[in-house]
């Protein structure tokens, strides 16, 4: 991704102010109240957002309200859960974060509690599901590495668009296809099982060789035993059985 001059003296002037800011938060487990109040100075002053205008803490959901939300146009993109500097992020966070998600219609979801951020893309399926897009510290990003700088441009304004296909929804398309279930899965294919088998007979013309044999090797000696236990396993082959049909 391209990030311009701009944005990354942006993103270095940020982290080296709130670095120590959010360090100090948490080894003193500052409450809550004063976390999302760093949490707001932060998606100000490192992601870029109006504080006036587009973060707020009045966004109602069922009766009750998230603690943040970033709204471009009057259109909420973002929905932030946080929790203070001191707590560590647990499963029941994630849960509560990801239904404020369900029952909102929207996508996207960060729980944090200043120094750990976890980004969330809400799977509306039946039953609605969750997935982790991408995490990071904030105490360990430095702001002279490009790739650091990349996971913070993922959800600033300049990336969540309104109208168009954010580089948050790009990134998550991405990874749904670059992972270890999806290639493992493409390397059991029909297709690839049939490549494999051609050239092991130009290797050895007189040498019998079945693609369910390779399909054995494949399972046993080479594709890792969580990989083919993956629970996405079916869906990827369903996926890879429609692209060969």
């Amino acid at each position: 991704m391209n990030i311009s001059a701009k944005v990354k003296d942006r993103f270095s002037t940020g982290l080296k102010k709130y670095k120590p800011i959010v360090a100090k938060a948490q080894a003193q487990d500052v409450n809550e109240s004063d976390t999302v109040s760093i949490i707001t100075d932060i998606l100000s002053d490192i992601f870029g957002y109006d504080k006036y205008s587009e973060i707020t803490s009045e966004y109602a959901i069922k009766k009750t309200f998230c603690d943040l939300a970033v709204e471009i146009d009057k259109k909420p993109k973002l929905l932030i859960e946080a929790k203070a500097a001191g707590m560590t992020l647990k499963e029941n966070h994630i849960k509560q974060a990801t239904d404020y998600g369900a029952n909102s219609g929207i996508e996207w979801i960060v729980l944090t509690n200043s120094v750990d951020w976890q980004i969330y893309r809400i799977i509306f399926d039946k039953p609605v599901s969750h997935e982790l897009i991408y995490s990071f510290k904030l105490t360990d990003l430095n702001p002279r590495k490009e790739s650091d700088l990349e996971l913070l441009l993922l959800i600033s304004k300049e990336t969540i668009k309104k109208d168009k296909k954010s580089a948050l929804e790009e990134y998550s398309a991405q990874k749904q296809l670059l992972n270890g279930g999806m290639i493992g899965q493409i390397l059991m294919s029909d297709d690839v099982l049939g490549m494999v088998r051609r050239i092991v007979k130009k290797i050895s013309p007189d040498t019998k060789v079945t693609k369910e044999e390779i399909l054995e090797v494949l399972k046993d000696d080479v594709i890792k035993r969580e990989i083919l236990e993956d629970d996405k396993a079916s869906t990827y082959k369903k996926q890879i059985n429609k692209v060969q049909k």
